[in-house]
């Protein structure tokens, strides 16, 4: 099976492409491939399916993160389990034509008749998309946050219906839709929209709700448990459905998109599961051994320094970092010492230092093999 092309190769922008360019290009080649302009032809067929493909996912903001991020893997059942990844955008063919004002029509773009459709019913809400900040710790056991935001909500007085009495809609004619023809470079292009008036229901309500101003929604302010599992990444996303905006005239409610951000740590800084940190021992620790203690995720431990450690060996604790996404191992905590020199000496300090200056100048004639020695001495300790 041939290897899927890269999806800016598809639509032939680069990747830092904005989103205008993005559509402008899909609609060229959605028109130089659609198969009213191509019947029979299957790799004109396959064209256009794959240049659509590739414009649900570089339209979507969401999704082109996350395609930037990992490739086409990407876009294969997300981040894994427990509703990360996945991510909102066109569900159908249909869903990228309206977003061009259906620029095709409905069989009557390049020709034919076409056919009127039914009213579409009222539209779904809008998507909501916020940003949870984590700290490491957070991240490290996995943690319930509670979220509060401003979103349109089904108006309670009118039960979202937004009044009483109905009576077909004057401006589509209780069809739902609006159509306009206009004569473009391609020939006749047919604009088939969801009717401004109606949202798309083909009614109209007589008696406006007093709250909702015929609506059916109004604001209000919600506040939503979220359980973020332990392991997330800078990046990923929980998507908690029907928690957006509610659409107009009792239409369904969107999705809120929870994207995690993590907090820059004091000690740590995060290298996939694995964490680095820093530690600053004495030069007597580093020459004679000993032991320090280090911070880690659940509190400080000792941790054991070899006679002789050099200035920034790396050394490892087991399992001291971050957990996989949705269990799995742990990664480990790797400490970098520093050895600290002491800026300010008292009498009898200075004097045993350069007692030991002589002692070390005397057989400071390093041969090759203590050289190597030396080197040896630098390579990093593993617990």
């Amino acid at each position: 099976m041939a290897a899927k092309r890269d999806y800016y190769e598809v639509l032939g922008v680069s990747k830092d492409a904005d989103a205008s360019a993005i559509k402008s290009a899909y609609k060229k080649l959605a028109v130089k491939f659609h198969p009213d302009k191509n019947p029979g032809n299957k790799e004109a067929e396959e064209k256009f399916k794959e240049a659509a493909e590739a414009y649900g996912v570089l339209s979507d903001a969401t999704k082109k993160a996350q395609y930037d991020r990992f490739g086409h893997a990407g876009m294969q059942g997300g981040m894994g389990g427990g509703g990360f990844g996945g991510g909102q955008g066109f569900t159908n063919m249909e869903d990228i034509f309206s977003s061009f004002g259906d620029i095709f029509g409905q069989g009557g773009g390049f020709g034919g008749g076409g056919r009127s459709r039914g009213p579409s019913g009222p539209p779904r809400g809008q998507d909501l998309q916020i940003q949870l900040t984590l700290t490491l710790k957070d991240i490290a056991h996995g943690v319930t946050k509670k979220i509060q935001l401003k979103r349109y909500g089904k108006c309670k007085t009118c039960d979202g219906v937004g009044g009483t009495g109905k009576e077909t809609c004057a401006t589509c004619r209780g069809q739902g839709q609006v159509r306009r023809t206009q004569n473009s470079f391609f020939g006749q292009v047919v604009n088939v929209t969801t009717c401004p008036d109606c949202s798309g229901t083909g009614q109209q309500i007589k008696n406006r709700c007093k709250d909702c101003h015929g609506q059916g929604r109004v604001t209000e302010e919600v506040t939503i448990p979220v359980e973020i599992p332990a392991g997330v990444e800078e990046g990923q996303y929980l998507t908690l459905r029907g928690e957006g905006h509610r659409g107009p005239n009792g239409g369904g409610a969107g999705d809120l998109l929870v994207v995690i951000h993590e907090a820059r740590d004091e000690h740590f800084e995060r290298r996939g599961t694995d964490l680095h940190s820093k530690a600053d021992i004495p030069f007597t620790t580093a020459a004679l051994g000993g032991t320090i203690r280090v911070p880690t995720l659940e509190g400080d431990v000792e941790l054991k320094v070899p006679a002789g450690t050099q200035s920034d060996t790396l050394m490892r604790l087991r399992g001291k970092g971050l957990p996989e996404l949705h269990g799995g191992s742990h990664g480990n905590l790797y400490v970098k010492v520093h050895i600290h020199t002491p800026e300010k000496l008292g009498s009898r300090e200075t004097e045993l230092l350069k007692e030991l200056q002589q002692i070390w100048g005397a057989s400071s004639a390093k041969t090759k093999d203590g050289a190597k020695d030396a080197k040896d001495k630098s390579k990093s300790f593993f617990f």
